[in-house]
């Protein structure tokens, strides 16, 4: 038996945003009974972001309602690169860049899925039908149920086409697609996809391919496709990403302070979608603290995301070392850190060797706004060297804006 009530969790914490047939879907889910669902992710970086993991935060619940979880990893469809919201085509990644990268992901996967246990979630990559299926087989199977006029009315490539760039090769991305749902239905008996909203149309190829396939073999099967909404800044861009760069969900490639940081920088509009998606809190309790205190509620978001993905030690530590930055108590040491080896130093050779900043351009345009400070003093001139007297017990603080900041040690 299942737990009735996902599909009420769901809705209630806005998890739900766009399906082919909600009462079928809502019919599934409160009939006791498992059913397989599937999310997809292609490994065009060896890392996800926090903003990639909305689907497997829904996953995690429904695993923990009773269903069963496919993760699909894209070793074969991002060899194309989804063109869904590009103006260029992807650059073409290597084989064994890909085959790195599905390394990396599958390393954190397990941080949102339970891959052990009674109900163990599944791993599977698309290379391997792929790699069986000719191409020829492909186009006269699965090819000739797909209308190019259609096809190209899609958001998915309305932008590649407005830039009159798209070629045929991106034109295959939405039948792979489609073509997955089909197999994992048929392989493992996957009646559901979800994933992300801007994926509606690639997840509905697949809903239309089957029903097509119906017609042609006289099957009755139903695929069903639902989306959650994107994490999306109040500018309209994708979260994920912060001034210092995305915040990975590997360990390797973030400090837990810049993780915590990262997170902490969510805009206020954006604070109950992370809340519902990332923790298991009440919705009651989490509207109450974000009308009570929104900055509070953003400590409390980027203490339980960090501990959740990185685990409560981490998130000590990041809180910790928050504190010690914006309020001047506790101890530094978990701040990120350079070591500068000789002085005097100018202070834009130091933003950019620190990473504070991505170049001396940007450098220079910060220091002119006001925007970049030497223990909490602002830098006015360009030319100014950084000499021992600015450092104190051995080390000093580097800020660009409010929010990143830089302990410098020599």
């Amino acid at each position: 038996m299942t737990d009735k009530n996902l599909y009420n969790e769901l809705k209630e914490r806005g998890l739900l945003y766009q399906c082919t047939n909600e009462e079928k879907l809502k019919s599934m889910l409160e009939s006791g009974k498992p059913i397989t669902v599937y999310v997809g992710v292609d490994p065009t970086a060896d890392s996800l972001h926090i903003g990639h993991c909305a689907p497997y935060s829904i996953m995690r619940r429904f695993q923990r309602a009773g269903h069963h979880v496919i993760l699909l990893v894209g070793g074969a469809t991002a060899s194309i690169g989804d063109p869904t919201g590009k103006v260029e085509m992807r650059s073409m990644l290597s084989y064994d860049t890909i085959a790195k990268n599905i390394d990396t992901i599958r390393r954190t996967l397990p941080i949102f899925i339970d891959f052990n246990g009674n109900n163990p979630a599944v791993i599977v990559n698309n290379k391997e039908w792929f790699d069986k299926l000719s191409y020829i087989d492909f186009m006269r199977t699965i090819g000739k149920h797909f209308n190019v006029n259609k096809m190209v009315t899609n958001e998915i490539y309305a932008n590649r086409l407005s830039e009159g760039g798209l070629t045929f090769f991106e034109m295959g991305y939405m039948p792979m697609q489609a073509y997955d749902f089909v197999h994992l239905n048929k392989e493992y008996g996957c009646s559901l996809q979800y994933g992300g909203a801007d994926q509606w149309g690639n997840i509905t190829a697949g809903v239309e391919l089957q029903r097509k396939l119906n017609y042609e073999f006289g099957t009755d099967i139903e695929l069903v496709g639902a989306t959650n909404p994107l994490l999306l800044t109040p500018d309209g861009k994708k979260m994920g990403k912060t001034e210092r760069g995305a915040i990975w969900i590997d360990s390797s490639k973030i400090s837990a302070y810049d993780f915590y940081q990262g997170v902490y920088q969510t805009p206020d509009e954006c604070l109950r979608m992370m809340f519902a998606i990332f923790t298991d809190i009440d919705m009651k309790e989490i509207d109450a603290l974000i009308a009570r205190d929104v900055v509070e509620a953003k400590r409390r978001l980027a203490y339980e995301i960090t501990s959740f993905v990185r685990g409560k030690a981490d998130a000590d530590s990041a809180l910790a070392a928050s504190s010690a930055v914006f309020a001047g108590q506790g101890s530094m040491e978990d701040v990120p850190t350079y070591e500068v080896e000789s002085l005097p130093v100018n202070i834009v050779d130091l933003c950019v060797a620190s990473g504070l900043v991505e170049s001396k351009g940007q450098a220079r345009r910060l220091i002119e706004q006001g925007g970049i400070s030497v223990n909490r003093v602002k830098v006015s001139d360009i030319a100014m060297q950084i000499a021992s007297s600015d450092f104190k017990d051995g080390e000093m603080l580097l800020q660009k804006g409010k929010k990143s900041y830089i302990r410098i040690t020599h």
